[in-house]
């Protein structure tokens, strides 16, 4: 099922612990989970500039690591009680309550980010959606600057159907994820990293 705002906010506190027990036993949604967060935050740390974007931040556990290295930090989640976790880690970020799934708010129409990065976030955005809200943050990405998205992804519709039948009852149908052999051709600039069996980074220059 599909969680709303208010959803998150009631599974904020038990976040980091589930989807640490499904990394851990290798299982759908959230097996390779640690080692695409390490991905995105290395190709960060490879890159060049200081200023982030981070959509759907969470609870934060990328966003501080990156935050405590000296990074200028600005988080935006749709789930309020999710954020207040994230900003007791990260006490001089900048944060906006925000549901991106209906674009991007005002206060970052004019600005510009060095890295704009997301994960396990995009899923809640259709193929159409998503081609969209990317457009825009290629808008506010500063010249010579990247967008890395990791989530639930797959290399090929095939591998797709082969874990939702593998993944019986537990398989989330509300969900929108990414097969990269698709998606790929409708924006430029784009590849993809297959992380484990259901998951994978895109970045974009």
């Amino acid at each position: 099922m599909l969680l709303d705002n208010k959803g998150f906010d009631l599974w904020a506190e038990g976040y980091d612990k589930s989807v640490g027990i499904s990394d851990d036993s290798g299982t759908y949604p959230f097996a390779g989970y640690k080692d695409l967060l390490s991905y995105v935050y290395n190709t960060v740390r490879s890159g060049n500039g200081k200023s982030i974007l981070d959509i759907g931040t969470g609870t934060g556990i990328l966003s501080a690591k990156l935050y405590n290295d000296g990074y200028s930090l600005t988080c935006l989640d749709f789930s309020e009680k999710m954020l207040g976790i994230a900003k007791a880690k990260m006490p001089d970020a900048s944060f906006i309550n925000h549901d991106f799934a209906f674009g991007l708010p005002p206060a970052l129409m004019d600005a510009k980010f060095d890295f704009i990065i997301s994960t396990y976030a995009f899923h809640h955005l259709n193929d159409s959606q998503k081609i969209s809200f990317i457009n825009d943050l290629k808008k506010i990405l500063a010249p010579g600057g990247i967008i890395v998205i990791g989530d639930i992804a797959f290399s090929s519709k095939d591998e797709l159907e082969k874990c939702k039948a593998a993944s019986g009852t537990s398989w989330d149908h509300d969900e929108f994820y990414i097969t990269a052999d698709e998606f790929c051709k409708n924006i430029s600039g784009i590849c993809f990293k297959k992380i484990s069996f259901c998951s994978g980074v895109f970045i974009i220059k």
